[in-house]
């Protein structure tokens, strides 16, 4: 693959990950692939109501084994079988912003799951629910991507992760990656479509401490 984008932190390719061959030297993953769940957004607005390969979670298992076994942390959702060889659940509490889910029942969401792959993660013992704010859920509050984390909770999955270059192969609108250089760290992203690689490198290219929310 030719870099979309690359600056002294991060490269950033457009593409199918699974084509990527720059895997050696990679400290960790962090990413948020596809949930294998079809959403469509009931949102108007601007933003794509879907994104590609979420028919199933193909395109997330087959990333993880040409990763191979080394740490890994990857956004997910309990409707959807978890990653074969996930050590630990982390529950992300979106503090009750997350949709409104399943209208015949007397609950909304207000969670979605991380799963720890791999070994060699550091730092304090510290809760296994992080507690942050999503992004605003549209358009027109400053979201960029249908399926938005917030950097401030990438940037704290980061500190528990071995020193390192850190891999996005699903970088969406670069929010790893931002995080990743907030950081000083050295990361590569992946992104299949093109107007989302667009967003990234406008992200990326304006510097450090974005600490707004990303895919």
């Amino acid at each position: 693959m030719t870099p979309y984008y690359s600056d002294d932190y991060v490269t950033l390719y457009h593409g199918d990950c699974r084509e990527l061959d720059e895997l050696r030297g990679v400290a960790v993953m962090l990413t948020d692939p596809p949930y294998g769940i079809d959403y469509a957004s009931g949102m108007d607005g601007s933003l794509p109501r879907s994104i590609a390969g979420d028919k199933d979670t193909s395109v997330r298992d087959e990333m993880i084994e040409l990763y191979g076994d080394g740490p890994a942390l990857v956004f997910g959702t309990w409707r959807r079988p978890r990653p074969a060889a996930t050590r630990m659940v982390l529950v992300w509490d979106t503090r009750g912003a997350l949709g409104m889910g399943d209208l015949s029942l007397p609950w909304k969401p207000s969670h979605q799951e991380i799963y720890v792959l791999g070994a060699g993660f550091t730092g304090p013992r510290t809760s296994d629910v992080l507690s942050f704010p999503p992004v605003q859920s549209m358009a027109a509050n400053g979201r960029v991507h249908p399926h938005e984390k917030p950097v401030d909770l990438l940037m704290h999955l980061l500190t528990k992760c071995p020193d390192g270059a850190v891999l996005d192969p699903f970088a969406g609108s670069g929010s790893t990656l931002v995080a990743a250089k907030n950081l000083g760290r050295r990361a590569i992203g992946v992104e299949i479509d093109e107007r989302y690689c667009e967003t990234a490198a406008r992200r990326l290219s304006q510097g450090v401490l974005d600490f707004g929310g990303s895919a």
